[in-house]
């Protein structure tokens, strides 16, 4: 099967793991900026970045492929990628980025990223710094296993990648 990787990636992390991918599969990397002609492959395999509800590039990724390519999409976030309520939550995004007929067809996978806030452009600490500002002064009862995370990890320079996580895309590639 012809295959590419394409990735939105705004920090690094999430270009990390598709290089990382395409070291390990020979499949070539590239980012959806520079995105080719994607009307020769068979399937695509879509890393991006979690960016306020939404998956990085996604969408212009799903636009660009030809009907019946089969994609894969891989997000990078940093929330705890084994709770179910996050999980649930990104998948919510996911389809309100990518029509039913491909999403049906699709493979999904969750990984986690990291953040350092040293790195954030203006508007992204701006934002980071009101989400944190909310959740922070929400009752004990309303936080869940994100909200906490994001209080946790606030200011600091976490990294979560694992490329052991990688292994499970391998196998259906």
């Amino acid at each position: 099967m012809n295959s590419i990787i394409i990735y939105g990636s705004e920090y690094g992390t999430t270009e990390k793991y598709a290089r990382k991918l395409s070291e390990t599969t020979g499949i070539s990397a590239e980012s959806y900026k520079n995105m080719p002609d994607l009307s020769g492959y068979d399937r695509v395999i879509h890393f991006g970045g979690l960016y306020a509800g939404g998956v990085k590039g996604l969408k212009n990724t799903v636009k660009a492929m030809k009907d019946g390519t089969k994609l894969v999409i891989v997000t990078v976030g940093l929330a705890d990628v084994t709770d179910k309520e996050n999980t649930d939550n990104i998948k919510k995004s996911i389809a309100r980025q990518v029509p039913e007929r491909v999403l049906a067809d699709a493979s999904v996978f969750h990984l986690r990223g990291g953040i350092d806030y040293s790195r954030l452009n203006f508007a992204h600490k701006t934002m980071m710094t009101m989400l944190y500002n909310k959740a922070k002064n929400l009752p004990e009862e309303k936080k869940n296993a994100e909200t906490r995370a994001m209080i946790d990890t606030f200011g600091k320079e976490v990294d979560f990648v694992d490329f052991e996580a990688l292994k499970e895309i391998e196998e259906i590639l």
